[in-house]
């Protein structure tokens, strides 16, 4: 959205740039388990994510969700953000390419700051859904 962002540059039905991610690797996997401590088998055995029915080892929904507060942040400089919620609707397998997309939905005062309301979307590169979410920033105004 460019370096410095105002509340007058954003409005109503506005699509954010999408983040494309290349597609997850079985070491990004490994490494997401290491950082947050969660080595369940789902992750990283391929016959225990066959035996389970999700055909092979899924990313952590975590890792996903973080590819979308990476795309909020992209957006929107951190120090303005308010709020970012996600809903897992989908799993995410080893491979798989991902893209965040988001759409602002709402502008308004609120607390005597200028609010911006989103929604985001995460998909896999079959556009299956991942994760529907929602966001919620707080902008300067240009003067």
């Amino acid at each position: 959205m460019g370096k410095e962002l105002y509340f007058e540059d954003v409005n109503v039905g506005d699509e954010l740039p999408p983040l494309v991610k290349e597609p997850i690797t079985r070491v990004q996997i490994v490494r997401y388990a290491g950082a947050s401590g969660d080595f369940n088998a789902l992750h990283f055995d391929d016959e225990i994510g066959k035996r389970a029915g999700m055909g092979g080892i899924i990313a952590h929904g975590m890792l996903i969700m973080g590819f979308a507060g990476q795309a909020v942040t992209q957006w929107f400089p951190r120090k303005y953000l308010r709020n970012f919620g996600a809903r897992f609707v989908g799993m995410s397998k080893l491979g798989e390419g991902i893209t965040v997309k988001g759409t602002v939905t709402k502008k308004g005062q609120e607390n005597g700051e200028n609010i911006v309301l989103g929604t985001l979307v995460v998909c896999g590169q079959d556009g299956s859904i991942k994760i529907n979410g929602d966001f919620k920033v707080a902008l300067p105004n240009k003067a």
